[in-house]
């Protein structure tokens, strides 16, 4: 590069409390003499007098020097780029920017000015400049490139001056984002998660929250979000954090929810009153915006740890923002209503409490189709029959209404007094076919399909006796002392489906100590675009590789089976043939401060009394510890807590009995992150899992034992 005096200033040593990361300090002491451009002390003064102005300049600016365009700029440019610098500062711009250089309109532009001399000049480009835009478009900018001259008058390189259009301009090209995000969602956490998300991430906050009111006078519930809080794959499988409050609650969103108006705070204190932790007595400023909804109140908080001035593009996007989460938080409000009717309808048909034997450990699952506001067909029962023997069903009701749901209540209901008179599974299923013909004589319809699978497990004779009407074959987990699972399914007569003059036949086999019963509906395994042969053999495999037969944790394996959504209702129901008798106990947790920790000494006293190694006990009582803390805070009822003991592993569940009551809790920072929890979860447990209910939900995680 042609040059003949100039240096750039080289400081004698660095200036205390300065960070060697600041481009002015990179440029000083950053090699130039093994570079093209040789040693600073021999660039042009025209070119040295560029570099002045632009480490200077608090505008993002950047010189593009020689041939090779090597990168040089300042510290409001090292900001633009973020995770680039200082690794781009001294290469050539096409090495520092290699993924995007080629891009129509940004190496281009740059090249074009050097070899012409042409200015340029673009009022409203999106660069890929930054690295924490996250999910949101790129940043949009104004660019202007002009060619350096050295003192001879030829191009020595190029100034590139990029400065960010207004952020709220920027931040209106997410709001279709967001409008498109909302849109999939179906319930009130679903909108939380996207609205945080968003608010986080436009406004680029230190705080965001979300408020809605319980309805009814119930008082309010808020989740917020801070930045640098992490969540991952696993925390979303929970419902957020939602704190409760009363009516008269002084939280600014609440206040701008009932109030209709937004609140502004530049400089101060706004959230004093009301401060859970100290993320919140850090907030100085704060903006507070009602949701604008017709049916549900409530509000959207952003804030920032230092003083902000709120624009009036930023007051506009915020009012924009909230009218489409409002209208998204009425969807899921009037959903959530839906679903639940249909749900309770749907739950309220199937067994509250499935058996407790001492040699057999029943467990089932019901996850509702895509549409979870229509109550569907799939049902599934154990009993115990005047013989002693266990009598299991799975079936289903085709349609999503109302009347299939009616129709499977009648169906479980015959069946199980059928069974009680006769347990053969033939003679139950025949008996079952005339009733489902004479319903649908009654109806008018001969469209009432109904497939059903029915077994008899007989322990003392280590037995299984099963009959089919048209439903998929059953699944059998065998376990043998030597060798790895293996999984088959059953050859039984598939037979047609009832009440087209079903003739169902018998098949018995061995059902041994360590063995796994698996039945389900077709929902597990049939997806759209794949064949059933393939969802057959997915469920096989993932049922032979579990990591025990324990059911609770096969039902979860077995719905999760087959990736890809379905359309239709999921019902799973297992039994384990246990090698030896478990042994359990229950603890009803109270919903204060105070319940983590009896539920820690109390787990603890009841596996040391069981013999349970220390290791084990310690990542139990853990894991325990903190889903407790989790059902009390997402839920704010009481909770119940269950333990299993069998030689091969130690199964717990935290149960929730809902999401609308209040927790009696007088320090938030006493109850550990769920997060942090649910990483622990991960790391200390074999497999871990959630079961839906109709209110609230249940949360378990199993530990395999050290073998003798």
């Amino acid at each position: 590069m042609p040059g003949t005096v100039g240096r750039v200033p080289t400081p004698a040593g660095p200036v205390p409390g300065e960070s060697v990361s600041d481009a002015t300090t990179v440029v000083d002491r950053h090699p130039w003499a093994g570079t093209a451009l040789g040693p600073p002390e021999d660039w042009d003064v025209t070119v040295r007098a560029a570099v002045e102005i632009v480490l200077a300049s608090p505008a993002p600016m950047a010189l593009h020097l020689g041939d090779d365009l090597l990168l040089l700029y300042n510290d409001a440019y090292a900001e633009l780029i973020g995770d680039k610098h200082p690794q781009a500062l001294g290469r050539p711009a096409a090495e520092g920017f290699a993924e995007v250089w080629r891009i129509p309109g940004v190496g281009d532009v740059v090249e074009h000015t050097y070899h012409t001399g042409k200015p340029f000049l673009d009022r409203a480009v999106p660069l890929p400049l930054r690295r924490d835009v996250g999910d949101l478009d790129q940043a949009v900018y104004i660019r202007a490139c002009s060619a350096i001259r050295d003192s001879r008058g030829r191009i020595a390189g190029v100034l590139s001056v990029v400065a960010e259009t207004n952020p709220a301009t920027r931040q209106l090209q997410g709001l279709s984002d967001l409008a498109a995000a909302l849109s999939g969602t179906l319930t009130l956490d679903d909108v939380a998660r996207v609205a945080l998300r968003y608010a986080l991430t436009s406004f680029d906050a230190d705080r965001v929250s979300l408020a809605v009111d319980e309805g009814g006078g119930g008082g309010w519930r808020m989740v917020r979000r801070v930045r640098g809080e992490l969540v991952d794959e696993a925390d979303e499988r929970l419902p957020p954090l939602w704190r409760r409050g009363a009516a008269d609650w002084s939280a600014p969103a609440v206040v701008s929810a009932r109030s209709g108006r937004a609140i502004f705070v530049e400089d101060g204190q706004p959230l004093r009153e009301i401060a859970a932790d100290r993320h919140d007595q850090k907030v100085r400023a704060l903006a507070s915006v009602p949701l604008r909804a017709s049916v549900v109140r409530g509000g959207l908080t952003v804030g920032y740890r230092t003083a902000h001035t709120w624009s009036a593009p930023e007051r506009a996007l915020l009012a924009a923002s909230a009218e489409l989460i409002g209208q998204a938080t009425e969807r899921a409000r009037r959903f959530e209503t839906q679903h639940g009717t249909a749900q309770l309808l749907q739950r309220s048909m199937l067994p509250e409490n499935l058996p407790v034997l001492p040699r057999l450990r029943v467990a089932a699952r019901y996850d509702p189709g895509v549409d979870g506001n229509a109550a569907g067909g799939d049902f599934y029962d154990a009993f115990v029959l005047p013989t002693g023997h266990l009598g299991v069903v799975l079936g289903d009701v085709a349609g999503h209404d109302v009347q299939a749901a009616a129709r499977m209540g009648q169906v479980r209901a015959a069946l199980r007094a059928l069974a009680l008179n006769d347990p053969r599974p033939d003679q139950v299923l025949a008996g079952l076919d005339r009733l489902v013909g004479s319903l649908g004589a009654e109806a008018g319809t001969y469209e009432l399909f109904v497939t059903v699978v029915f077994g008899v497990i007989d322990v003392d004779r280590e037995q299984l006796t099963l009959a089919s009407a048209g439903h998929p074959a059953a699944l059998l987990r065998r376990c043998p002392p030597s060798g790895p699972p293996s999984a088959e399914y059953l050859d039984v007569a598939p037979g047609a489906p009832l009440g087209v003059g079903c003739r169902p036949r018998t098949r018995t086999v061995a059902f041994t100590p360590g063995d796994t019963l698996l039945l389900f509906s077709d929902g597990v395994v049939e997806r759209r675009r794949q064949s059933l042969s393939h969802g057959l053999a997915r469920l096989a495999e993932s049922v032979a590789n579990a990591h025990s037969g324990d059911p609770r944790a096969l039902c979860a394996t077995a719905t999760a089976a087959v990736p890809g959504a379905t359309e239709d209702d999921v019902a799973v129901l297992a039994v384990e043939y246990a090698l030896r008798p478990s042994r359990s106990a229950r603890m009803e947790v109270p919903a204060e401060p105070t319940a983590p920790s009896r539920v820690r000494h109390w787990m603890t006293d009841q596996l040391n009394r069981w013999g349970v190694a220390e290791s084990v006990i310690g990542a139990a009582v853990l894991c325990t510890s903190e889903l407790t803390t989790n059902a009390l805070l997402h839920a704010g009822t009481a909770a119940r807590v269950e333990i299993d003991l069998s030689p091969e592993r130690l199964l717990v569940s935290v149960a929730d009995s809902g999401s609308r009551g209040t927790v009696t809790r007088a320090h938030t920072d006493t109850l550990s992150s769920r997060g942090r929890g649910l990483g622990l979860i991960e790391e200390l447990s074999d497999a871990w899992g959630t079961d839906p209910t109709v209110r609230g939900s249940t949360v378990w995680f199993e530990i395999l034992l050290p073998r003798e």
